[in-house]
């Protein structure tokens, strides 16, 4: 797939100024390979293959840090003496510093530019989980989480940009690539913190830090691409290049998004509507990790065979966060996946409801292929703006607005789950909410740009 992104790269840079309207003698972009010189081609193929290298390693961090803590935070708890309020409040940390420390990443981009933000986002993710099973304490373990959430924060926001700026004419497949290897690094974190806890002779610390070396490789790849603060941009297919003007200009190349004012994002319907689209399929996605795997095993079943169907749940979204975000930028209108998704959700809520042990296998595959509303939302802040800058406005807003709507979600169905001494009510909860859901996911879907709605 690299050896082939890298050919198509080069056969965009050697038709790059007819494109431009420009001579050879005469164009010379200034981005990464775009210059006529000898040797550049190669120099392009090279830096497109660390990119797609580096968005697949930073993907795979983008979870683990959650999901590798989920599978031992009783452990946890018992090492640090943690009370059950703390570990309840640690459940929302994730979403909270999500929102919190993703509207940093628009700022930091544009003075040090995409690649070295995600750079240090990597090195934070590492540094964190390094330290966080040795901190010592609950408030050093809370406050090395959060140095790898912050990192995990600026970098959900910067895949789109990245995205954007380096394969405009491809946001589909490269967001599903990114989107699979998210999936992927979801559920591996889930099934392997155990086994590699036990490998390691057993002790919570080894296998929570073990997770460190992973995000610590994937700051390897931006390494030679830090530098290029105004670099970034691959010169687009000719429809590319006059959807999005400025990220092509040959004299500002991919500081043109970050030169340009800003946009007055809350004036966009589509950015609200994004914004709570996120929100709501973030809300379901949390609930699903952190209580349906206790649904089953108040249902009867088995402690091992709950952790399967939540497994086969995330695992669903390896395929399918490929396939999705590819299907969606063929589409005019993305609202007919996001009815087709919450109808899957819709239906895995009633299995729960009616026979949870019955076709738990069943409602594990409908919810997994529900949560997939994630890398379609991604795919959709790629598609409704234009340029660089817009993508990298929309993702924070979207993001950060989000995971602020995600953080009572959780919180509420255990409350539920407690004031009513079973799981009606909280499931009638994930229904009500999957509805909303689809109406603002299709009013999100519809063609149109945050550029043409904030500046009307």
């Amino acid at each position: 797939m690299m050896g082939l992104m890298a050919r198509e790269e080069t056969t965009r840079t050697t038709t790059s100024p007819t494109e431009h309207q420009a001579p050879a003698a005469t164009a010379a972009p200034r981005v990464p390979g775009a210059d006529p010189a000898p040797g550049k081609p190669a120099t392009r193929a090279w830096a497109t293959r660390l990119v797609v290298i580096g968005i697949v390693l930073s993907a795979l961090n983008l979870r683990p840090a959650i999901t590798s803590l989920g599978a031992l935070l009783e452990e946890v708890r018992d090492g640090l003496g943690m009370s059950g309020s703390v570990a309840g409040v640690l459940t929302s940390v994730p979403p909270l510093c999500f929102a919190v420390f993703g509207v940093m990443a628009p700022r930091l981009a544009r003075r040090f530019g995409p690649a070295a933000v995600v750079c240090a986002g990597m090195a934070a993710i590492g540094a964190g989980l390094l330290v966080r099973p040795y901190a010592g304490g609950t408030a050093g373990f809370l406050a090395a989480s959060a140095l790898a959430l912050m990192g995990i924060a600026v970098s959900n926001v910067l895949m789109p940009v990245i995205v954007k700026r380096w394969f405009p004419d491809r946001v589909g497949s490269m967001t599903g690539l990114y989107s699979m290897a998210l999936a992927l690094g979801t559920s591996s974190a889930a099934a392997a913190t155990v086994p590699l806890t036990n490998a390691l002779g057993g002790d919570w610390q080894p296998g929570l830090a073990v997770w460190a070396v992973l995000a610590l490789a994937a700051v390897l790849p931006w390494l030679p691409l830090v530098r290029d603060r105004d670099r970034g941009a691959a010169p687009a297919a000719p429809g590319a290049a006059r959807q999005a003007p400025r990220e092509q200009s040959p004299a500002r190349g991919a500081s043109a998004g970050a030169e340009a004012p800003a946009l007055r994002i809350t004036r966009s319907r589509t950015a609200w509507a994004l914004a709570v689209f996120f929100g709501l399929q973030a809300t379901a996605a949390y609930i699903t990790m952190g209580w349906m795997a206790q649904i089953f095993r108040d249902a009867g079943v088995s402690a091992g065979t709950a952790g399967l169907l939540l497994a086969v749940t995330m695992v669903m979204g390896v395929p399918l966060a490929f396939v999705i975000p590819r299907l969606a930028t063929r589409l005019p209108h993305q609202g007919p996946i996001v009815l087709a998704l919450g109808v899957c959700g819709l239906a895995g809520y009633a299995g729960l409801y009616l026979a949870p042990a019955g076709g738990a296998w069943a409602w594990a595959v409908l919810l997994g292929v529900s949560n997939c509303a994630f890398p379609l939302a991604l795919t959709m802040v790629g598609m409704r703006a234009r340029t660089g800058a817009g993508v990298a406005q929309l993702s924070a807003f979207a993001q950060s607005t989000g995971y602020l709507i995600s953080i009572p979600g959780p919180l509420l169905v255990g409350v539920l789950n407690q004031s009513s001494g079973g799981w009606g009510l909280p499931i009638a909860l994930m229904c009500a909410l999957m509805v909303p859901q689809m109406v603002v996911g299709w009013v999100a879907g519809r063609d149109r740009t945050v550029e043409e709605e904030a500046a009307r």
